[in-house]
């Protein structure tokens, strides 16, 4: 099992529960929405973002991304790290029935998604050779020239692009430029956009 050094945020216990068995790490759940009034828990998370860093992990569905957020605006920047999981659809076995999306969530991913999410995310793994370099980052105006910003068909080649890369759909434009920088960085996209037309 993989030991991560940075404290992994998760929306709740069962996403803990699924972690916990997919790498060595501390795990903190959020509670879901409860995060947004509990200023003692938002003050915790900065203290562990400053001693060993915070990757934030939650599900692919709306409410994930509205927690992601506000996790995004309420942490500092340079300590947070954003790992995301794929759309896919089903139900989670506890579950009678699939949730309002009809997304997994992270407790319905299998472990080797979880550990490719962290590792494209740029998680430390104890024991392992130093991270790969800085790639060159994708900017706004790589985003504009390639049609996935500010043209009348943008917000579909984004929708298209995000399914082929397996990437939530809910991504904003900003998170999307820092998924895509996290997982490919600029030359590297753009050798994959080439190949595909």
């Amino acid at each position: 099992m993989k030991k991560v050094r940075e404290v992994i945020v998760v929306e709740g216990r069962y996403d803990k529960n699924t972690l916990c068995q997919t790498v060595d790490a501390a795990v903190f759940p959020v509670d879901g929405f409860a995060v947004f009034n509990d200023k003692e828990k938002l003050s915790l998370l900065r203290r562990l973002a400053d001693e060993r860093g915070l990757i934030v992990l939650t599900d692919s569905d709306g409410a994930g991304f509205v927690i992601r957020n506000y996790l995004k605006g309420a942490l500092p920047k340079d300590k947070v790290k954003q790992a995301y999981i794929p759309d896919f659809y089903g139900k989670e076995r506890r579950k009678r029935k699939a949730g309002k999306e009809g997304k997994l969530g992270v407790e319905g991913m299998r472990p080797e998604v979880l550990l490719s999410a962290l590792e494209r995310a740029g998680a430390t793994f104890e024991g392992e050779d130093a991270p790969a370099p800085a790639k060159e980052p994708l900017t706004r105006a790589d985003l504009y020239e390639l049609g996935l910003t500010g043209g009348p068909d943008s917000a579909e080649k984004r929708r298209t692009l995000m399914k082929k890369l397996a990437l939530p759909e809910h991504l904003s434009t900003s998170a999307m430029m820092d998924a895509l920088n996290l997982l490919y960085g600029r030359a590297e996209l753009l050798v994959l956009l080439d190949e595909e037309m």
